[in-house]
């Protein structure tokens, strides 16, 4: 019993920190159960694709191409945009496209379920020559460029898949080396688990009649 207690806390502990939600326990539910189980299934499922994804992106990874993270909001695999992208461009490298096409794959064959957001995000140097309106502009059309990508040439289902540029705005690093800029520029590439919030209630133990 006490074995089942720790499990149960591992899995809440370890899902909540994944999906950043907030659930509420209550002894003898059934649906309380499914829930342990169902945050179960999804973390493992994850981690069996990054295990998978480190394998298949061994040399990229090592290289400091590509990094995996399990993060509040899913499984990010984040490129460097210097990698994938000439400097102010927004067009794919065609040297990238087998790191690409690995994790296509993958998102293809092993988690076809889940929805994929493409985030890109740059540097705080501001725009001057290359023609973008901004970063925001910039990172947009990045990450825009790797869904079309995933989407257009290796046949990822559109419904899944949606793109956002963060611009400067969520730096991994602090802008103030040149290192630290080049990490900065990168487009993360989210596979996000499908946990629900569980509604909120307010449940009052029952009272026994006092005589």
């Amino acid at each position: 019993m006490k074995f089942k207690l720790f499990k149960y806390g591992t899995i809440i502990f370890l899902s909540l920190a994944l999906a950043g939600c907030t659930f509420i326990f209550q002894k003898g539910r059934r649906s309380d159960a499914e829930k342990i189980e169902q945050l179960s299934r999804e973390l493992d499922e994850l981690s069996q694709t990054k295990r998978l994804l480190e394998d298949r992106l061994s040399q990229e990874i090592k290289d400091k191409q590509v990094k995996l993270q399990m993060m509040d909001k899913g499984l990010v695999i984040t490129f460097l945009a210097d990698v994938l992208f000439d400097s102010g461009k927004a067009v794919i490298k065609s040297e990238t496209f087998s790191a690409l096409d690995k994790v296509a794959r993958v998102l293809k064959e092993n988690v076809p379920h889940l929805n994929v957001g493409i985030e890109g995000h740059t540097d705080n140097v501001p725009i001057k020559y290359s023609g973008w309106k901004s970063n925001w502009e910039l990172s947009t059309a990045r990450a825009l460029s790797v869904l079309h990508y995933l989407v257009d040439d290796k046949g990822i289902n559109p419904e899944r898949v949606s793109a956002i540029g963060y611009g400067e705005y969520r730096p991994v690093a602090s802008n103030s080396s040149v290192e630290e800029r080049q990490l900065n520029r990168r487009v993360e590439v989210v596979i996000i688990p499908k946990v629900s919030k569980v509604k909120e209630t307010t449940v009052k133990e029952p009272q026994e009649n006092l005589k």
